[in-house]
């Protein structure tokens, strides 16, 4: 093993090296916000003690079988939000290129997990994974050998095994499931439609303007989406969600990469330039998307804290875009990121990956007086709108599921 190491370093540094040669200018890096963990880690005994004393009766069992060269199956089986799911999981799996079999845990992850895109990239290739609701959308997390957790939302439950379609497994998995009914009081309703929310109407957008702009005060991207919650419970709904925080300096930005690369961790940098609401940069960028693929396509958003709150809540203004490819930046004939020119559909997947988490209370779409339609951007790309602004509220008593432990 130590005589491996410094080859792995080695090559590392030459992939940062060939990075680092790419004509765009890299302003930023994917980070893990190790101040609000996912709660999609591994489930702790502690964790299956508290959800066994808290559950309801036993709603349904089901055993299936997954083979290796599956990538996700649906269990049929809808849950609701609040309702205790335990599974647990026997077999192994033996890949071509693997010295030995796995179980549902997976491998080890190692150093060509780097340029693997697989379906849950905090866990090894081969492990057995799940998601609810909407396979888009929805947040992939680590079943392994067993997980027992309560459904933070409602929808249909999905089993697969960590891989890529182009390197399939032999062997099968066989999996139990218990779903538990909530115990008595628990059920919660998230995510829910509402028509109106006290504070959002036209007296608060005569103060948000409609558009973002770069340094220059250069119109840029629409104005989307509002958040209402404090800033702990909106950097816990992202991250639940599995967006993940872009560093703002670039010297930073690789520091971060070279620590996280070399703890195995697949980040890969990418550029996300500052721009500007209320007379400054935005407060954080979040970026959805998986390593390597996300050079010319990702889904990412920057926010801003506004200056003001309502009704006493902490209110967060964005702007989402969609990248698609690359195209002239108008301003310096320069190279720059083509967004898709339908940002309601941005709009539409943040609604549906925060709403994933189980954190959003309620959602609303606004239309404002004089809608934003359609423009240009700051670097010479259009973009076109029916002019609703997403609106969320969190729920500022969510508390992050507590760190893994052995």
């Amino acid at each position: 093993m130590n005589v491996r190491k410094p080859t792995r370093i080695i090559f590392f540094l030459i992939f940062l090296l060939a990075v680092a040669l790419h004509p765009m200018q890299l302003v930023a890096q994917l980070v893990r916000d190790s101040a609000a963990p996912p709660p999609t880690a591994a489930v702790t005994k502690q964790d299956a003690s508290t959800n066994q004393t808290s559950s309801g009766k036993l709603r349904l069992t089901q055993e299936l079988q997954l083979t290796g060269d599956q990538l996700w199956s649906d269990t049929g089986i809808d849950v609701q939000a609040g309702e205790r799911v335990l599974i647990t999981a026997t077999g192994t799996l033996r890949y071509a290129d693997a010295q030995e079999d796995n179980g549902p845990e997976g491998n080890p992850r190692g150093f060509k997990d780097l340029l693997r895109i697989l379906p849950f990239n905090d866990a090894g290739r081969g492990a057995l994974i799940g998601h609810v609701g909407d396979a888009a959308t929805s947040e992939p997390f680590l079943i392994g050998a067993r997980r027992d957790t309560v459904s933070p939302i409602s929808g249909r439950l999905s089993v697969g095994i960590n891989q890529t379609k182009d390197d399939l497994a032999d062997g099968t998995f066989t999996l139990r499931i218990e779903v538990y009914a909530p115990a008595k009081g628990a059920a919660h309703v998230v995510a829910r439609q509402v028509a109106s929310l006290s504070g959002i109407d036209n007296s608060l957008f005569k103060k948000i303007p409609r558009r973002i702009s770069d340094k220059a005060g250069d119109p840029g991207d629409m104005v989307n989406f509002l958040l209402l919650g404090s800033e702990a419970t909106m950097q816990s709904t992202f991250t639940t969600a599995g967006w993940v925080k872009v560093d703002p300096d670039v010297k930073e930005a690789v520091l971060h990469g070279l620590l996280e690369s070399l703890s195995k961790e697949s980040y890969l940098t990418m550029p996300m330039s500052q721009l500007y609401l209320f007379g400054r940069p935005q407060d954080y960028g979040w970026a959805h998307a998986e390593p390597i693929a996300v050079v010319a396509s990702r889904n990412h958003l920057r926010i801003w804290k506004a200056p003001f709150d309502v009704n006493g809540q902490t209110l967060w203004i964005g702007a989402a875009t969609h990248d698609i490819g690359f195209e002239r930046d108008q301003r310096n004939n320069g190279v720059t990121h083509k967004i898709d020119p339908d940002i309601d559909l941005e709009r539409d997947y943040v609604e549906k990956t925060l709403s994933s988490t189980g954190i959003v209370l309620e959602v609303m779409h606004f239309l404002p007086d004089s809608p934003m339609k359609g423009a240009k951007t700051a670097t010479g790309g259009s973009f076109h709108s029916n002019g609703q602004v997403l609106v969320l509220r969190l729920d500022d008593s969510f508390k992050p599921a507590p760190a893994a432990t052995n």
